[in-house]
């Protein structure tokens, strides 16, 4: 499976962007041009361990529903999120802090 690796400097307290990279208004907030909708689960606030969101967006021309299940959680250090339902094999999404 192909790895993409991301690090991005944020001067700002690490609970803070913990907190914020869980936020589903947010997310809304940042794909707000794409029109992506939370329509199932957790779909404003502040998700977290076991809970799952649906997104209904367009992505490559399709209108596409995926869901991702937070799977591992380790408050402010690190969560991961899996998706349970989408257009791909295999889907996992990990959060360092």
């Amino acid at each position: 499976m192909p790895i993409i690796k991301l690090q991005t400097t944020i001067n700002a307290p690490v609970k803070v962007v913990f907190d914020l990279s869980r936020s589903i208004d947010l997310h809304k907030i940042s794909t707000a041009q794409t029109n992506e909708e939370a329509i199932a689960g957790t779909t404003s606030g502040l998700i977290g361990l076991d809970e799952t969101v649906t997104w209904r967006a367009k992505h490559f021309g399709l209108i596409q529903l995926l869901t991702s299940k937070i799977t591992e959680f380790e408050s402010p250090y690190r969560f991961t999120d899996e998706m349970v339902s989408g257009a791909f094999v295999r889907f996992k999404h990990q959060h360092f802090f």
